[in-house]
């Protein structure tokens, strides 16, 4: 028993000397390293690494800025370019409008050519025709007197008596004028 309790004991002592943060008596040096350290971590952040740090936001912030702008020129591009498209689309459009009417026009003055040629070709044919039923009906009015004459002369010798050739003539030309 006596070697455990002794042996409790020296687990204890070793507790105690193996952290030495935690024995007050070396406080004062601690508290004295410990500030040198924050002294020394601060002039080294302050001086190496927070001025690395400040260098390299503000070439981001100028690389954003830059950015930024380049965008803002490039939109203003992009605006420029649209206005000029849109410029553009509405003047092919006018021209476009202006082909077609002028090819509606010309269509329509051949289409008028075409018509009124087409209109004097039918009035010549149709004078043509009223000329031929002209003289069809002439050529029928005298035919129709021969016939007329001829069936007189039959009527009159077919009644046994004779007519001359003018008297049968006068009375047929008499007949068709009513």
């Amino acid at each position: 028993m006596a070697t455990e309790t002794h042996g409790a004991e020296a687990a204890h002592g070793a507790a105690e000397a193996g952290m030495p943060q935690l024995d007050f008596s070396t406080f004062p040096n601690q508290i004295f390293w410990l500030l040198v350290t924050l002294v020394v971590i601060y002039f080294v952040l302050s001086k190496i690494a927070l001025p690395r740090i400040s260098t390299v936001l503000a070439e981001r912030s100028g690389t954003i800025m830059n950015d930024i702008s380049a965008a803002e020129e490039l939109k203003l591009k992009a605006k420029e370019a649209e206005e000029a498209y849109n410029a553009a689309l509405a003047e092919a459009k006018a021209q476009a409008q202006q082909i077609a009417n002028e090819t509606r026009a010309a269509i329509q003055a051949d289409l008028d050519a075409a018509t009124a040629k087409a209109d004097a070709e039918i009035s010549a044919k149709a004078a043509e025709s009223e000329k031929a039923i002209a003289d069809i009906r002439d050529g029928a009015l005298e035919s129709v007197k021969d016939v007329a004459k001829d069936t007189a002369k039959e009527i009159v010798a077919a009644m046994g008596t004779s007519a001359d050739a003018r008297s049968i003539t006068a009375a047929v030309t008499a007949r068709m004028k009513g």
